[in-house]
């Protein structure tokens, strides 16, 4: 499970950033509606995500259960992606994601099994979250382009 998920993060390292790149900054900054993510605020979503699976997939691997859990909405509004440029969201989507790729690969098979609360109703193991970080990645990419 956990092989097959890197696999694919490493496919989407090598493929979205220049599909993203390809995007006019116009298009890129464009909210659907007002109330509504644009392209890059949706990249900088997965940023967020990125940053919080990050604290997961270490704190995960020494503390009990740690409890990690994040508000979407503040952290991508406090965030301001909107008001930066896209090629820095872009890039910085890209290095966030080669670093959980390089780190996921790197955590031993038994720390795979440790478990973390999300604030569900049961802890999920440090293996679920890191095939999860990868499907949530790809379901929003999904959002912003065709690949």
């Amino acid at each position: 499970m956990v092989a097959a998920a890197l696999e694919r993060l490493r496919f989407l390292c090598d493929t979205i950033p220049p599909l993203l790149s390809q995007i006019s900054a116009d298009e890129f900054a464009a909210k659907p509606q007002p109330a509504k993510w644009s392209k890059k605020e949706i990249i900088g979503h997965l940023i967020d995500s990125a940053a919080n699976n990050h604290h997961r997939f270490v704190r995960g691997q020494f503390e009990e259960a740690p409890f990690i859990k994040y508000n979407q909405d503040e952290w991508n509004a406090h965030s301001r992606y909107h008001d930066m440029d896209g090629a820095q969201v872009i890039a910085f989507w890209e290095a966030y994601n080669r670093f959980l790729l390089a780190l996921a690969a790197r955590i031993p098979p038994e720390k795979l099994l440790r478990e973390v609360n999300t604030g569900g109703e049961k802890n999920l193991s440090i293996a679920f979250l890191i095939h999860d970080y990868v499907q949530h990645l790809e379901h929003h990419l999904r959002q912003v382009l065709d690949y």
